[in-house]
């Protein structure tokens, strides 16, 4: 039946093909049309699915604390008009960004992208709390490019953020709850955050527009909350680790010629998502997992003296870099057991250490250092 309705389709278009077009170019056309066609309706349907987002966040955030969103409307539309000319003017940047941005050795091309300090900006202005309640727009998460679909859960959960400062102050009444019975909410609104910055950390943009800044000061910020995280990451824990995922594969799969300062960047926001014991202990094992991993490859291809792909090894250095770091701190905490963390990852990585680093030590002494490092951190932790 399929085969006779394809043979029928295709009579018809060759009967009603136009004159001066072949049948192949009148398929193309009538293909053509056809997905344009469906291309509207799946803008309709993402419109709508985002507008139904839109009233359940706005209906959330009124369960949690009525009177944070009575006031929040009584705003004047000036301060819309402010935020959207925030976003749409980045913040001054450093010359820096104009040259190839291979010095990774400090934090000076992080700070350039405007994320490090902006985030220590952003914990300040969280603690400003009757300002706020003046500068936030009502809610609008009906948007249809990809910058503003990334300020639509930004600031859903900036509200939030804010919701706790004031509440913790005293000057609001909320209820936080309502979070346990609308999960769906705010799974969808973290994971539409977390894929927003996974689309901007995959093809980087300098200087680093100030929406991606600020969504990444609130994703550090909700998860070091003290109250917020436990409801977040109750809900949204395998997407913030998938997240985890990507932004390892962005920095190990990234040929770019200027990348070091994009993926010192991606690096740093790893390095702070591992401020959550949470999601340290996670991270430090998938980062155990792939620098053993490139680790035995880089081994079996140094004894067969075949190639190996040198822009990985380049990049591997900035993983260890966040492992060393995740260690030191986890080493420095006495209250966390060092059984805790790596797991069944920290014993792969041990075992035939000393035997890799033994025969890459001469031909890659710098990477066989890292190796070392990372293993006397594993060591030390568990002597303590």
């Amino acid at each position: 039946y399929l085969n006779i309705s394809k043979l029928a389709l295709a009579f018809a278009i060759i009967h009603s093909k136009p004159p001066g077009k072949s049948s192949k170019e009148y398929t193309e056309y009538l293909a053509k049309t056809v997905s344009e066609q469906d291309f509207g309706w799946k803008w309709k349907v993402e419109v709508l699915e985002a507008e139904v987002l839109r009233l359940r966040q706005e209906l959330l955030l009124n369960r949690i604390s009525p009177r944070f969103c009575l006031e929040n409307r009584k705003q004047d539309t000036s301060a819309e008009t402010l935020l959207s000319r925030e976003s749409i003017n980045p913040t001054s940047y450093s010359s820096q960004l104009e040259d190839s941005g291979c010095d990774v050795c400090n934090d000076s091309a992080f700070d350039s992208l405007g994320i490090a300090s902006d985030f220590h900006q952003s914990e300040h202005n969280v603690n400003i709390s009757k300002h706020w309640l003046e500068r936030v727009p009502p809610l609008n998460f009906c948007h249809t490019s990809k910058e503003q679909s990334l300020t639509a859960p930004v600031q859903f959960l900036q509200c939030l953020l804010e919701i706790r400062k004031l509440s913790e102050g005293g000057i609001l009444q909320a209820d936080f709850s309502e979070l346990e019975n609308d999960s769906f909410t705010i799974c969808n609104s973290v994971s539409q955050l977390l894929d927003g910055l996974t689309v901007f950390y995959n093809s980087p943009k300098f200087p680093a527009p100030s929406f991606l800044t600020e969504g990444v000061c609130v994703l550090i910020s909700l998860i070091t909350d003290t109250k917020l995280s436990n409801h977040v990451l109750k809900k949204c824990f395998k997407k913030m680790e998938e997240f985890k995922k990507n932004l390892i594969q962005i920095i190990l799969r990234n040929k770019s010629v200027n990348r070091f300062q994009a993926l010192h960047s991606v690096s740093q926001t790893l390095s702070l998502l591992g401020r959550n014991n949470i999601l340290r202990n996670s991270l430090i094992s998938l980062l155990l997992s792939e620098v053993r991993q490139f680790a035995e490859q880089l081994l079996q291809a140094h004894q067969v003296q075949s190639v190996y792909d040198i822009t990985q090894y380049e990049n591997i250095f900035l993983l260890c870099m966040i492992l060393e770091q995740l260690l030191e701190n986890e080493t420095q905490e006495s209250n966390i057991s060092s059984s805790d963390y790596g797991g069944e990852e920290k014993i792969k990585f041990l075992k035939n250490l000393d035997q890799i680093i033994l025969h890459l030590s001469d031909e890659f002494p710098l990477f066989s250092l890292y190796l070392w490092r990372v293993s006397v951190l594993l060591n030390s932790g568990q002597m303590q």
